[in-house]
């Protein structure tokens, strides 16, 4: 895909066979020979250069090409005119390291608005999850070592059961925070996108009348994964011993491959539903759409983002288990004894910081490329960039349409 279209240099390029770099004489030229006008006496050719004097008239540069620049700054002759950039990106397709800038300049530019939304809900979401954890998690079930293969077939899915007893109070405190996160944080980069001031109050107010339909979306996505997983490991399940566990693992492995290649292609999804106004299956085709021939683009930065999350996190939480570990002194010792720790509430709340100032920065930079990836495959596809110069008031495209024009990117 051309990734600047109608973006080239003006003039044609020189004929087969013809040096652009050697005058050619503008009159008739015989086969044998140069024209017949013009004097064997020539400078040699590329060296020469306009007259000077006080009386010579100065040659006017040439016109500009139709539709070139618009109003725009040049780079030059023979480049590309620069992209206008009213807010935290250039109006024009984006690389991956643009986006990824695009998060990060968000953060910095509404750090008051982006920070009160990312540590209000990492608060809430780590003292729920520390709630979950100290008075609701069931004890795991004992492994026998010395078990047959049936029992270790049963005792495999007594342990499945009791990580989702116990994920099912973390996975629904996620799918809130995502959703608040998501939901505000969508409306405070599209407005940075367009340069505009947002307040906390403001995203509220956009993002409210949305939030049943992105309840609807993040609580769909989950379970068709749920369901396309059971469908590829219950048939080995209901075989039993031998081939049964073979069967298992690889219909388990294909129900993976599935659930990603949907998790991408649905990737855009929340900010076509929060965006574009529009309900939980359009936003699902809107997002389809956007991704189709970009999958393995959007997948590697999903997959980049993830990763640099990941390392974000790390780097954060690692301290903060450390210092845990030192103060929580029977949970270290329970756990080089080879039992299962019993980490008290120093522990928690020293690592509950940690999870805290983590989320904080992670959040907004997930949602901010998620958000700035849908806006670059809408300027590749369907020349946003020209209604976000618009609603943006960059001089040389118009006035904005009316209607919120922030609300939309």
């Amino acid at each position: 895909m051309n990734d600047t279209p109608g973006w080239a240099s003006p003039g044609s390029a020189p004929s087969d066979g013809q040096e652009t770099s050697v005058p050619r004489p503008a009159g008739p030229v015989d086969e044998s020979g140069p024209a017949s006008k013009w004097s064997k006496e020539q400078p040699p050719p590329g060296q020469w250069s306009a007259p000077t004097g006080p009386h010579t008239n100065p040659v006017p540069p040439p016109p500009p090409a139709p539709g070139w620049g618009g109003g725009q700054p040049r780079g030059g002759w023979g480049r590309p005119p620069a992209a206008a950039k009213p807010g935290v990106i250039p109006l024009r397709p984006l690389g991956v390291g643009e986006i990824l800038d695009g998060a990060v300049s968000t953060m910095r530019a509404h750090w008051r608005t982006v920070l009160g939304i990312s540590i209000t809900v990492s608060v809430i979401s780590e003292i729920c999850g520390i709630l979950v954890e100290r008075f609701l998690m069931p004890e795991p079930p004992e492994v026998d070592p010395n078990a047959t293969p049936s029992e270790a077939l049963s005792q495999s899915v007594d342990s499945l059961q009791s990580s989702l007893l116990v994920m099912g109070p973390v996975l629904l405190i996620t799918v809130i925070v995502t959703l608040f996160t998501t939901a505000l944080l969508t409306v405070v980069i599209s407005r940075s996108v367009l340069g505009h001031p947002v307040t906390l109050s403001d995203a509220w107010r956009e993002a409210r009348p949305r939030l049943p339909q992105l309840l609807g979306l993040s609580l769909l996505l989950p379970l068709v994964s749920a369901a396309i997983m059971t469908v590829g490991i219950l048939p080995g399940l209901l075989l039993g011993d031998g081939p049964g566990i073979a069967l298992a693992v690889l219909g388990g492995l294909a129900a993976c491959g599935v659930i990603l290649w949907l998790m991408i292609r649905f990737a855009l999804a929340s900010p076509a539903l929060m965006l574009e106004r529009q309900g939980v299956i359009p936003s699902l085709r809107r997002s389809a759409k956007l991704v189709q021939g970009a999958w393995w683009r959007t997948f590697g930065i999903v997959a980049l983002t993830l990763l640099l999350t990941l390392l974000v996190s790390m780097i954060i939480a690692v301290p903060f288990s450390l210092i845990a570990f030192a103060v929580d002194g029977s949970g270290f010792s329970d756990l080089f004894a080879g039992t299962s720790p019993d980490f008290g509430w120093p522990f928690l709340i020293i690592t509950g910081i940690g999870s805290v100032i983590a989320s904080s920065i992670t959040y907004p930079i997930s949602a901010g490329v998620y958000v700035l990836l849908y806006v670059d495959q809408r300027i590749r596809r369907e020349a946003l960039d020209l209604e976000l110069a618009r609603a943006a008031g960059v001089p040389g495209y118009g006035s904005a349409p009316p209607g919120n024009a922030s609300s939309r990117s």
